[in-house]
């Protein structure tokens, strides 16, 4: 019996480190942009609530399909079951490749 495939999605997203859970993830045919499609959220009925799940919750609750640029993405795993998708607070130990590298102009 094949089991299905769950996707760990961690990239950043304006300063904050965002880890996700998704059905569908491929190479996307906008150059340089990876697609996600069917999150996944725990549905588990907990006494604590998590603000940062919840966030994510009504973030992606209408979405069908996200583009996430390439240079965004931390690390992609492939799980056998999804865990709580969170927002975790970047501390300045991670950060995005620079999307502007300019070549030096020295001459020799």
């Amino acid at each position: 019996m094949k089991t299905k495939n769950v996707y760990k999605i961690i990239f950043i997203q304006l300063g904050e480190i965002y880890e996700v859970f998704a059905k569908q993830i491929y190479q996307s045919d906008m150059y340089g942009f990876i697609e996600v499609e069917e999150y996944i959220f725990n549905k588990d009925k907990q006494l604590v609530v998590d603000p940062s799940s919840e966030k994510l919750k009504s973030e992606f609750s209408k979405v069908n399909r996200s583009y996430i640029p390439i240079n965004s993405i931390i690390r992609i795993d492939e799980v056998n079951e999804s865990g709580e998708a969170k927002i975790k607070e970047n501390k300045g130990k991670v950060s995005p490749i620079p999307l502007n590298i300019q070549p030096s102009n020295t001459k020799d």
